[in-house]
């Protein structure tokens, strides 16, 4: 067991994956209306153990950061290989970016391989039924340089054609516990503020919190996951806890980036704030043995960064 700042850490580490990212810029007529599209296309976007893609928003962007000077959102998405993630693309932008008043979407990912990018204008055009229109874009401003604009009835949405992809980083993870659970909400919603300020990560689940903390397998035949016995704090006694005896509550960070260096920047920050904000007393993260995935952020390294 480790001690940094007054808390107590396990000698552990997290276990993460390398999965396949993008990152789309959203744009709508006001700040309101790009809130609505980005809560639409991240939605039930936590887990690739259950859903098509993990998905969130990376930041808010600008009228001087956008490609076509309206408000924007920076939002990233990963899913397991190439064809899994082209689809998830097609299927998100088209059901909830498409369908949102006044919105466009645009490639966040210029820097891919030719046979890396993904899909999306190119197969949304179609439901332009023939009216769609295409135009060309210089090269600074994109890599693939097209965008497909599509007869809507508040007037046209406007696609580009294809997004670029990455080998991303998916998994990076805290275990924040403490005695008094309203303390430990409180910790973990700071860790998430300040992780999220890291550019080119997001945080998929829900307020960036995972109350489910999930192991791999399960007693039950069929199932990819279950709950995470070992931080479950009214199993003590039950099982082999992982839990110190004064532990009442557990939440766990998940957090997805564009490489490695960017998640266990996050880690390190969203540490500092949780122990800032007081009501941690215990920290761990979840692995699967290293059986699983090929990136470990071990806590000992993280608490050294500075």
């Amino acid at each position: 067991m480790l001690t940094y700042r007054g808390v107590q850490v396990e000698a552990t580490y997290a276990e993460a994956f390398t999965m396949r990212g993008t990152r789309l810029i959203v744009t709508a007529v006001n700040q309101e209306w790009v809130a609505i599209a980005v809560q639409k296309l991240t939605g039930y976007g936590t887990s690739v153990l259950g859903c098509d893609a993990e998905v969130g928003l990376e930041n808010w962007l600008s009228r001087q950061e956008t490609p076509d000077g309206r408000p924007g959102a920076s939002v990233l998405m990963f899913a397991f290989g190439r064809d899994g993630l082209e689809k998830a693309v097609i299927n998100r932008v088209g059901q909830t970016v498409l369908t949102s008043a006044t919105s466009a979407c645009f490639n966040g990912w210029t820097q891919c391989a030719d046979d890396k990018w993904v899909a999306m204008g190119e197969k949304l055009r179609y439901f332009g039924d023939g009216f769609q229109m295409s135009k060309k874009l210089p090269d600074s401003v994109s890599g693939i340089g097209r965008l497909w604009r599509i007869p809507v009835m508040d007037g046209e949405f406007v696609c580009e054609e294809k997004a670029g992809t990455f080998s991303g980083v998916a998994g990076g993870n805290l275990m924040l516990a403490g005695e008094d659970a309203s303390l430990c909400l409180q910790a973990s919603q700071a860790a998430v503020k300040a992780m999220e300020s890291v550019k080119g990560v997001m945080t998929p689940f829900p307020g960036g919190i995972v109350r489910s903390g999930s192991k791999v397998g399960s007693r039950y035949a069929g199932l990819k996951g279950s709950t995470n016995e070992a931080f479950c704090p009214t199993l003590k006694g039950r099982v082999e806890s992982r839990l110190p005896k004064e532990i009442n509550c557990c939440y766990e960070i998940v957090v997805d980036g564009v490489d490695f260096e960017s998640v266990q920047r996050s880690l390190k920050v969203g540490l500092d704030a949780a122990i800032d904000a007081g009501g941690i007393g215990f920290v761990s993260a979840g692995n699967y043995g290293g059986k699983l995935g090929s990136h470990h952020f071990h806590l000992e390294q993280i608490i050294r960064l500075t």
